[in-house]
């Protein structure tokens, strides 16, 4: 498909946003941001009341969230692209229609099939908002002065992560509520947001003639991930590891993906373009960034089971007892921002937030059902930190090393992979958790005297109310028990992210909106082999700063 667009000129140093015009906008884009982590967060206690409601499965428990994942995963490239190619405001003002249609269907849900399904349409929308948020700013701040501003986009991760468990927990013990409004509480957050980015965003927009958009690829990477992600899924509890199933879905996948590398690689728009991800930052901040996404997302997202079904608390008891986690995202966010932006240096405070993530993980690796709260809370402190100083700026890392015209696609993939590597995360996770609860639920029924099959006759072990007290204190040290075993992966996971943050080069992060004309003739040649187009005229920033040493 192609389009005819109109070329505008580059935004210029008289046509920047004033200080007052950026917070204006920033405001409604952090709302936008907190729309989309909120959607997660406020399952996130209330999720084992949901599937028990719905007498679902621990499978479709993990599929609720990885549907999403999914397609957030899928479409995030897809949004990167058209960022870089058309209005960014109309964009996330598509994104945010998107997300609430996706809301409402979740929340008029009347089976697990249903909600799973109703997820995956919201994840399209949530991709657009996690994406475009990131390109917006970029577009308006210069990433040196973008540090400082981390630290807002900290304080949005924590409030919505703290008061998203909070307030779903709350929500599904309101009587007169029900965990319906889970869904449904993000709708009118998301129009306010959508009428406060129509009167505050002013973007300029650039566009290039005969735009070719890359379906094809786009196609080939959702279908290839979305067979792995099936396959992790369902191997070892529907069919054995060495089975035809597993033979075609794994090789499937990596033909779909063989041939969406193909299609990148000589697509003139490519939506993950692969002379910029080839670059050693980008291809660091990436592997990183995937490492980070499959230790948080897989190993923070049973958390809330791990505290309701694990140890008997309620939602929002549960939602509580995560505030050390997201203490350490809002703290660590803030103070290394501010140093990143008086410094320029980025790559010190990567490298300790990777170290630090890994030290979380490995505590948490330890805990049982009957381990102290306060031990738990100080590795859920250590994961916060770790995360606030790593997920971030790994996207301005890489940020910083691409011209204005890119900086969309860039983002978009960081996101991508990191979304990515969530999804592996949560159903990788998800799958072993599922068979060491049912192994060790199947055990402990037996040496107790009951049958085996007694908590499925028509009632899911994660609708603990219906079960007998002698079941349910198995089912709670089962999970318990075996959720400390997840987090131990998740640490060895998050290794591979210090190993990428040692590698990183140092740099000084640049003042300019955009690279230096000499840095861009490099980047344009370099792209040039690789089928890139030439990158925009440097733009400075408001003050006329130039690019620091890098």
């Amino acid at each position: 498909m192609s389009a005819t667009t109109t070329t505008a000129r580059p935004p210029t140093e008289a046509s920047q946003m004033s200080h007052r015009q950026t917070l204006e906008a920033l405001s409604g884009l952090l709302l936008v941001l907190f729309v989309a982590l909120i959607s997660s967060t406020v399952v996130s206690t209330a999720l084992p009341r949901i599937i028990g409601a719905l007498n679902g499965s621990q499978t479709q428990y993990t599929w609720v969230v990885t549907a999403t994942l999914l397609s957030a995963t899928a479409t995030t490239p897809i949004w990167g692209k058209l960022a870089d190619l058309f209005n960014k405001k109309q964009l996330i003002q598509l994104s945010i229609v998107i997300f609430v249609i996706g809301s409402a269907i979740a929340g008029i849900s009347q089976n697990a099939g249903q909600l799973i399904a109703a997820r995956a349409f919201q994840g399209i929308g949530v991709g657009g908002l996690q994406a475009l948020v990131q390109v917006a700013i970029a577009a308006m701040i210069p990433p040196r002065e973008r540090g400082r501003y981390n630290g807002y986009l900290g304080g949005v991760m924590a409030v919505a992560t703290v008061g998203g468990p909070l307030l779903g927990g709350l929500i599904v013990d309101t009587s007169w509520l029900g965990w319906r409004w889970c869904f449904f509480v993000g709708v009118p957050i998301a129009v306010i947001a959508l009428v406060l980015l129509q009167a505050t965003l002013r973007l300029p927009t650039v566009r290039r003639d005969n735009v070719k958009i890359d379906y094809l690829g786009a196609t080939l990477i959702a279908a290839g991930v979305s067979l792995l992600l099936i396959w992790i899924s369902f191997v070892d509890g529907s069919f054995a590891w060495l089975s035809w199933q597993t033979f075609v879905m794994v090789a499937g996948s990596v033909v779909l993906l063989g041939l969406a590398v193909l299609v990148e690689a000589r697509a003139k728009e490519p939506v993950v373009p692969l002379g910029i991800i080839k670059q050693r930052t980008t291809a660091l901040s990436i592997l990183g960034s995937l490492a980070v996404g499959m230790a948080m997302f897989g190993g923070a997202v049973f958390l809330g089971q791990y505290f309701q079904i694990g140890r008997g608390y309620s939602p929002t008891e549960a939602g509580l007892l995560t505030i050390p986690m997201m203490a350490g995202v809002l703290l660590s966010s803030i103070i290394a921002g501010r140093l990143i932006t008086k410094t320029g240096k980025i790559k010190p405070y990567i490298v300790v937030g990777a170290i630090v993530l890994v030290a979380g993980f490995a505590m948490l690796g330890t805990i049982d059902h009957a381990t102290s709260l306060v031990f738990v809370g100080a590795g859920m402190l250590l994961v916060g930190i770790g995360v606030g100083m790593t997920m971030q700026n790994l996207v301005l890392a890489v940020q910083n090393t691409v011209p204005l015209r890119d900086i969309g696609a860039a983002s978009a993939s960081v996101a991508f992979f990191r979304s990515l590597g969530g999804t592996i995360g949560v159903s990788v996770l998800g799958a072993v958790l599922a068979r060491r609860v049912t192994d060790q639920i199947t055990h402990d029924l037996t040496a107790a005297g009951v049958p085996a099959g007694g908590t499925s006759s028509g009632t899911s072990a994660l609708n603990l109310n219906a079960l007998p007290d002698a079941v349910q204190h198995i089912v709670r040290a089962a999970y318990g028990d075996a959720t400390g075993h997840i987090f131990l992966i998740s640490a060895a996971i998050a290794v591979v992210g210090v190993i990428a943050a040692l590698l990183l080069r140092p740099v000084t992060l640049r003042s300019s909106l955009d690279l230096a004309d000499t840095e861009k003739s490099v980047s344009t040649a370099a792209g040039a082999i690789d089928g890139m187009p030439e990158a925009e005229p440097a733009v400075t920033s408001p003050n006329g700063g130039r690019p620091s040493g890098r």
